[in-house]
């Protein structure tokens, strides 16, 4: 891998750059969308390569429980299983395992959890989590971390951090191929003192990229923002840095300001699998009555297919009468309105104007109400932990 900074903005800390890898070369800052089990939902390569899909983001947790590494090593790594000849990153399954909650127990020697899928007991070291990240064959891959939840106490958020550290050595030891870069994951919560300590910790291991992990969990907006910020600017300026899990469009505008140059996030595929559209002037939800005659199209300035193609009361039928064609519609809606976002901002950057862009963007575009988009993370999560127990006590 190599990255080269090719412009920046004196007035932010906002910057474009090349991110070279074995499958291709990415412009930066770029949006990695989410194939976490070899599939981005609803959609195939072919519109992922329409929509102007860079790179991808695979999953090991994922896909070491199904369909298991010997599969995959079967077909010579994650690229050729699922049709992609792109460059693809994987994630360690750090989050997932934290995600877990109850189904998980967590000890400087790895992590004991229970599948999700079918309550099988698995044991997920830093070791095992290389191993498969390996067998995908990614181009980046992520050493395995401790993601501390938002509201644990300072104690317990500086031990998942030194434990993030040493489970990062470990990682660094077991790599063993040239062909793929590993990133280190900065964790620390939300103490600007102790992200400084992680990264100057894992500056001195000589990382080739860094990743901002643990934000995005339940902190506010601005909080994020904060730490994001005091983060990036700790971090060596000559390497890739990655913010995980964070794509809300006023996410992206705002952190590429901090000098973030990689993001990905379920936002874009899992809104518009629930019917809400991404357009310059904030999110719409199509399932709304008002779309129902709507000759026009989502977005009349949007090229996507769905927009050159139908109308948004096509759209909105779709949804009222439950058509799988709504979910692959709307996804490449959404994705191609993010990845416009991030080929505007990287002009902007570009030809000096990107202070400009930010303040007409914010402008103009409403982000969902925090108070909202909270309360509606809360319920998928409390939905997500109501099926879990059903699946305990379907196993039980």
């Amino acid at each position: 891998m190599f990255f080269q900074i090719e412009s920046s903005c004196p007035r932010t800390g906002a910057r474009t750059g090349l991110l070279n890898t074995p499958h291709g070369s990415i412009r930066t800052p770029v949006f990695m969308p989410l194939a976490t089990q070899g599939s981005v939902k609803a959609l195939d390569p072919g519109d992922l390569k329409a929509i102007g899909a860079a790179m991808l983001l695979g999953n090991a947790y994922h896909l070491y429980l199904r369909p298991g590494m010997e599969v995959i090593r079967t077909f010579g790594g994650l690229h050729r299983f699922m049709g992609w000849e792109g460059p693809l990153l994987t994630d360690s399954g750090g989050f997932q395992v934290f995600s877990l909650g109850h189904m998980r127990r967590v000890s400087d020697e790895g992590v004991l959890f229970r599948s999700h899928i079918d309550g099988s007991e698995h044991f997920l070291t830093p070791e095992l989590s290389i191993e498969i990240q390996e067998t995908l064959g990614a181009d980046i891959i992520m050493a395995f971390d401790e993601c501390a939840p938002f509201e644990a106490d300072p104690p317990a958020i500086r031990e998942a951090m030194e434990r993030t550290h040493r489970w990062a050595e470990r990682s660094l030891r077991r790599h063993t191929r040239n062909d793929q870069a590993l990133f280190g994951i900065v964790q620390g919560g939300t103490s600007a003192e102790l992200r400084t300590e992680s990264a100057e910790i894992l500056k001195a291991m000589d990382f080739p990229g860094y990743a901002i992990g643990g934000l995005s969990v339940g902190e506010p907006k601005g909080l994020m923002y904060a730490i994001s910020k005091h983060t990036a600017a700790m971090l060596p300026p000559d390497k890739p840095r990655y913010l995980m899990g964070v794509g809300s469009p006023e996410d992206l505008v705002e952190c590429i300001s901090h000098g973030i140059d990689m993001f990905d996030c379920a936002l874009p595929t899992r809104t518009a699998r629930n019917g809400g559209l991404l357009t310059p002037k904030g999110r719409i939800n199509i399932r709304n009555a008002r779309f129902k005659n709507e000759e026009g199209p989502v977005d009349p300035d949007c090229d996507c297919y769905t927009c050159r193609t139908f109308s948004a009361a096509y759209v909105h039928h779709l949804f009222r009468c439950e058509e799988l064609l709504a979910y692959r519609l709307t996804t490449i809606h959404n994705l191609r309105f993010v990845i416009r976002l991030m080929d505007r901002i990287r002009a902007a950057i570009t030809d000096g104007t990107f202070p400009e862009f930010k303040e007409h963007f914010m402008a103009t575009y409403r982000p969902t109400d925090e108070e909202v988009r909270s309360t509606q993370k809360r319920k998928w999560r409390e939905g997500r932990e109501d099926r879990e127990s059903e699946e305990d006590e379907w196993r039980a």
